[in-house]
């Protein structure tokens, strides 16, 4: 599969270049077409992709922004999509960043290991969504204490007293999606009701 980018591509990115040069200079389209001799309205169909660029054109405009015609006419970067999975362990449990970015939220998939089933509450910031892989999840959440499989899905604010760990049948398998700032998955679960779709424990 060729991964070079195409003609039209490189070209379609020169307008939205040609404005934020602009913009980063604080230089107004008038002034622009005083120092190139452009006039406004070619200046502006240019920036708005109207206008097809050509070096003619685009060689006073680089000149007068003190801008490298390459950082305006460069083939876009193609960057690899696939996330990089590099496991690490954490008190017995497995795992593995789903995101590239080290801000927030934060995603993971995370293996529980089956002998992990002792509870262990605790609070701090944040909020927590969690879908369960494989395997069964048992979850204390306050007075609440449930037992959730596949295919099941849980969400809280992460100042409600809180464990998750195996059911005792084998180990769990989870995606966690978690944010210090609140951020919700979807639907935020009321502090003293049960999560929906979750049973409680017998």
């Amino acid at each position: 599969m060729d991964d070079q980018p195409t003609v039209g591509a490189v070209i379609e990115q020169i307008a939205p270049r040609l404005r934020r040069a602009r913009s980063r200079k604080g230089v107004s389209l008038a002034e622009l077409s005083r120092a190139t001799g452009i006039s406004t309205s070619t200046l502006s169909r240019l920036e708005s992709g109207q206008r097809k660029p050509s070096l003619e054109l685009l060689l006073p405009i680089v000149a007068a922004l003190g801008a490298a015609l390459d950082e305006i006419v460069a083939a876009p970067r193609i960057v690899d999509p696939r996330v990089p999975q590099h496991a690490t362990r954490r008190n017995g449990r497995v795992l593995i960043p789903l995101s590239r970015q080290q801000g927030e939220p934060r995603a993971y998939k995370m293996t529980i290991p089956a002998h992990d089933e002792e509870p262990h509450v605790r609070t701090h910031e944040g909020y927590e969504w969690l879908y369960v892989l494989r395997g069964r999840l048992r979850m204390r959440l306050g007075e609440q204490d449930f037992t959730m499989g596949p295919g099941e899905a849980a969400e809280f604010d992460c100042h409600i007293p809180h464990w998750f760990g195996a059911a005792g049948r084998g180990d769990v398998e989870i995606l966690s999606l978690f944010g210090k700032q609140g951020e919700r998955a979807h639907l935020r679960t009321a502090r003293t009701s049960r999560p929906s779709g979750s049973r409680r424990r017998t």
